[in-house]
C-alpha cells in the first residue's frame, strides 16, 4: 500500500496521478477543439457553389496563452534580477520575493506581485492560500480573454477583415441579403464572442492543468495539444483533397 501511495501521490518525482492528469487535459482540449459555428456561404460568381466558414471556439488558437506566457516570463525575469541585486529594497520586495524551491536551485516567488501571478501547484496549495488562487485565476482568465480579442484586431481575423475577404472572393452568407453590411453584422455576432470566450477557456484549461499537477505546465500542455491538433487537421485535409483528386481522375 505504501508503494502504491508513493507511485500515485509522491511529490518529489512525477507520479501516476500526474500522468493521468496530463492525459485528461489532452482529452479535454481535443474535445473543445470540435466546438465551432459553421456559417453557410455561397459564391456570387459561380452559381451552385456553396461551402461553410467555420468559427471555432478557439478562434485565436494558442496565441492568447503564448502572449500571456511571454508577459509572465518577462515579469518573473525582471523581478528575479531586481531581487538578486536589491533584496532589501521595499519596492523590489513588493514586485516579488524569491527563494529556492524545496532544496532545488529552481527559484519560486513567495510574496509580491510575482507570487500572485504564479500558479498554485495543487488544490491543497489553493485551499491553503485562497486569495493567491483567486487572484491568479482572475488574472489568467482576464488576460487570456484580453489578449485573444487584441490578437484578432491585429492579425487580420476580425469581423471587418473576414467580411472584406469574403467580399473580395465574391462570397456571401446564404439566407441573408447580398450586401456587405449584412455579412459584417452576422460575423460581428460570432467572432468577438468566440475570441473572448475562447481565450477565457484557454486560460481556464491552463489553470485546470496546473491544479491537477499535469506533467509540465498548463501552458506547455495547451501549446503542445493545439499545435499537434492543427498539424493533424492539415494532414487530414490534405488526404481528403488527395482522395478527391484521385476519385476525379478515376
Amino acid at each position: 500500500m505504501r508503494a502504491l501511495r508513493e507511485a500515485f501521490y509522491r511529490d518529489h518525482l512525477p507520479n501516476v496521478s500526474n500522468l493521468l492528469a496530463t492525459f485528461l487535459v489532452f482529452a479535454v482540449v481535443i474535445y473543445f477543439q470540435g466546438f465551432r459555428v459553421d456559417i453557410p456561404i455561397k459564391s456570387r460568381a459561380s452559381r451552385g457553389f456553396a461551402t461553410t466558414y467555420s468559427i471555432k471556439l478557439f478562434y485565436t488558437s494558442n496565441m492568447p496563452i503564448i502572449l500571456q506566457s511571454a508577459l509572465l516570463t518577462q515579469v518573473y525575469m525582471i523581478s528575479q534580477m531586481l531581487y538578486n541585486r536589491f533584496p532589501e529594497n521595499l519596492l523590489v520586495q513588493l514586485i516579488g520575493t524569491w527563494k529556492p524551491y524545496e532544496g532545488t536551485s529552481q527559484m519560486m516567488a513567495v510574496s509580491g506581485v510575482a507570487y500572485y501571478r504564479s500558479p498554485p501547484r495543487s488544490f491543497v496549495e489553493l485551499a491553503s492560500d485562497p486569495v493567491h488562487g483567486l487572484v491568479y485565476i482572475a488574472f489568467m482568465l482576464g488576460s487570456c480573454a484580453l489578449f485573444s480579442k487584441t490578437w484578432v484586431e491585429f492579425s487580420g481575423t476580425s469581423a471587418k477583415d473576414v467580411a472584406r475577404q469574403l467580399r473580395d472572393q465574391q462570397m456571401v452568407i446564404a439566407g441573408y441579403r447580398d450586401n456587405e453590411e449584412t455579412v459584417l453584422s452576422v460575423l460581428t455576432r460570432y467572432i468577438p464572442t468566440a475570441a473572448a470566450f475562447g481565450g477565457l477557456c484557454i486560460g481556464a484549461l491552463s489553470v485546470f492543468a496546473d491544479l491537477l499537477g499535469a506533467i509540465g505546465s498548463g501552458t506547455g500542455i495547451l501549446l503542445a495539444v493545439t499545435i499537434i491538433y492543427q498539424y493533424f487537421e492539415i494532414f487530414v485535409k490534405e488526404q481528403q483533397e488527395l482522395g478527391g483528386l484521385l476519385n476525379f481522375n478515376l
